[in-house]
């Protein structure tokens, strides 16, 4: 579970819920049909007319992902396991390889192992392999653009809610009361717009991109890793290679556990 997107769910709703109290605004104001309807029926029209239906149908999942949990290989448990599987190639050879291929839980680090192993040319490997990544990094792409679309339309939208609440408030001109009342309630849709666009859409957009970020920078270190094994390089320059993908931190974690690890034999 992606606790973070829950997390900032709930500040949203209660800092305006509670924001509302403090000004002595009305809870009950948030009830109004009209604005939910012009707001959220709005929105999706506009997304419907800018995006095909192929693009739109995928909206549920994306949101899915939000809220679970990444399952992606741990950087230091990948770095590790390269570093065995360089060990096997330089004493076995690649075809050693082979035997490791269905303990392999991800389509692209299998699909990988399995071209290295059969031979193909490490150029061809790489091109294949950084085609699959773009094409990735354009389906996510498309994904976060609905929900930056969605940001940017619903507070526009909010505005045009509250002109037309304004044209109906202008039929209570007669009744000072009901002109206030009509008034406040217009700008209801103002307040669902900006609350759907930047509290929701844009930061869901937001969170898109940096878990696609994150899944490109695994599988560019899958890339390396593969061709590093098929070149016959040392586990020592593995993984100098492979911790130019580690935050500082991430290095001086796995030094310590490395570290840790050569007293044990001692």
């Amino acid at each position: 579970m992606e606790i973070s997107t829950i997390i900032g769910l709930i500040i949203g709703i209660v800092a305006v819920l509670v924001g509302m109290l403090l000004k002595g605004a009305s809870l009950v104001a948030l009830y109004n049909p009209a604005a939910y309807l012009i707001i959220l029926g709005g929105t999706a029209a506009t997304l419907f007319i800018g995006f095909p239906l192929s693009e739109l149908k995928k909206i549920p999942k994306l949101v899915k992902m939000t809220f679970v949990k990444q399952n992606l290989m741990d950087k230091a448990d990948m770095i590790k396991l390269f570093m065995e599987w360089a060990s096997i190639t330089r004493r076995e050879g690649l075809l050693a390889l082979e035997t490791k291929v269905e303990e392999i839980n991800d389509s692209f680090l299998r699909n990988g192992m399995r071209m290295i192993i059969d031979g193909n040319d490490q150029e061809f490997v790489r091109d294949v392999l950084m085609e699959d990544i773009h094409a990735t990094e354009e389906r996510h792409r498309s994904g976060a653009l609905i929900f930056s679309q969605a940001g940017m339309y619903a507070p526009s939208l909010g505005v045009l809610g509250a002109v037309i609440g304004l044209i109906a408030a202008l039929s209570h001109m007669e009744d000072m009361g009901e002109l206030a009342s009509a008034i406040g309630a217009a700008f209801i849709a103002t307040l669902l717009g900006i609350f759907v666009g930047y509290v929701i859409c844009h930061p869901i957009a937001n969170k898109l991109k940096r878990l696609s970020k994150r899944e490109v920078e695994i599988r560019l270190m899958m890339v390396e890793g593969l061709l590093s094994i098929q070149s016959g390089v040392s586990t020592i320059a593995i993984n100098q290679k492979l911790s130019v993908f580690l935050t500082p931190s991430e290095r001086a974690v796995i030094n310590e556990r490395e570290a840790g690890a050569s007293e044990q034999k001692d």
